[in-house]
């Protein structure tokens, strides 16, 4: 092997309420649909271990490290109740070595969207709000539960985006590896599901067989893949999660990059990868879909579709109502209701998933019937 390329996500979502029209009709605000109290509770969790999390990965990239990094949209705006957050991701930007993944803003499925006209809009908002945040501007596009599906690249290509991080579904792979960067409209790396849940998911596990797991060990396991790159891709929850379950991620990472070298292999950044190495065509990126742990989880039952249809409805709604008054605040609100965490709530394999579908289609009914009444 001769790179990694490492991705850490951070997406916090506006949870919804549990919503009940029987409270009557309602002015559709921020606080009418979202659980604010519970959002504002998750960012501060977040937030007290941001400034410490982000030193490591400092020192790590002082050590030879690269990483991009996916900050969500919702995520970004949950910031402007601590400054001090954006500041801290500020100081990784300028060691030169952290890159910026573009996404949709607010985290949506717009991608299946039979118009993609929403979708280039989200992407669009994201990069600009990355640019104004750090002073970059995003090559590599991550889609929300690293989805593949559809015909995005033409869109992606017009946005300047160079490359996208996917998931590496076996359903796509077949019998090959995750370890090259795969040819389509835009060249795409495909995580590495073992190697990235050994660190994200395992790492803390004591009755896990490769327990406890330090740099070298997993360097030298990336050693005997034969290929070129090795995507990772991590929830960055996960980083302190972990340091606090068991101990011993923060060292991990600082040493990393130290022990890669030490066998010849690189951490760069996706848009370097895919100048460095040659593409391999993979078929099936342009006939099958793949999303993390699942297509079914996202859209596997009669609920998750009908949301997603409502959604594509919506979309056309707003763009005709040009003249509805406190258009811009519904928009933001329609926004925060196509995240993928709704999608995954409604999962029948979650005990509360019906539940949840009944709160959510209620919550988009209301919506839509204040669209029509023009009710800002």
């Amino acid at each position: 092997m001769e790179s990694v390329c490492m991705c850490v996500e951070l997406h916090l979502p506006y949870h919804l309420k549990w919503y009940w029209p029987a409270d009557g009709y309602r002015r559709p605000e921020m606080s009418t649909y979202f659980d604010q109290e519970r959002i504002f509770t998750d960012f501060q969790h977040m937030a007290a271990s941001i400034g410490r999390t982000n030193k490591v990965l400092a020192r790590s990239i002082e050590n030879g490290a690269a990483y991009t990094l996916n900050l969500s949209g919702t995520f970004l705006d949950q910031c402007s109740w601590d400054p001090g957050v954006l500041n801290s991701f500020r100081d990784l930007a300028d060691t030169g070595n952290v890159a910026f993944a573009a996404s949709t803003y607010y985290h949506s499925l717009s991608a299946l969207y039979p118009d993609l006209t929403d979708f280039k809009e989200q992407v669009w908002t994201h990069m600009e709000k990355i640019s104004e945040l750090f002073g970059v501007v995003p090559s590599t596009f991550v889609n929300p539960e690293l989805l593949i599906s559809g015909n995005i690249g033409g869109v992606l290509k017009k946005l300047g985006l160079t490359c996208m991080i996917a998931e590496g579904a076996r359903n796509l792979l077949n019998t090959d590896m995750p370890v090259s960067v795969f040819s389509d409209d835009i060249p795409i790396l495909l995580r590495h599901i073992d190697l990235s849940e050994d660190i994200s998911k395992r790492f803390s596990d004591k009755s896990w067989e490769d327990h406890p797991l330090i740099a070298d060990k997993f360097a030298s396991w990336i050693e005997h893949i034969e290929g070129d790159v090795i995507t990772l891709y991590l929830d960055y929850g996960s980083i302190p999660w972990n340091e606090s379950k068991a101990g011993g991620m923060f060292q991990f990472l600082k040493d990393l990059p130290l022990s890669l070298e030490e066998r010849g292999i690189s951490m760069i950044r996706p848009e370097d990868a895919i100048k460095r190495f040659e593409k391999v065509k993979l078929d099936t990126l342009k006939t099958e879909s793949a999303a993390r742990y699942g297509m079914e989880g996202l859209l596997g039952n009669h609920a998750q579709h009908f949301y997603l249809k409502q959604l594509e409805i919506i979309v056309q709604e707003l763009a005709s109502r040009t003249d509805l008054p406190g258009n811009g605040e519904m928009k933001k609100i329609f926004g925060y209701l196509q995240q993928s965490d709704i999608f995954l709530d409604m999962n029948t394999a979650n005990i509360t998933g019906y539940e949840r579908a009944v709160n959510n289609l209620s919550i988009l009914s209301d919506l839509r019937r204040a669209i029509w009444e023009g009710r800002t």
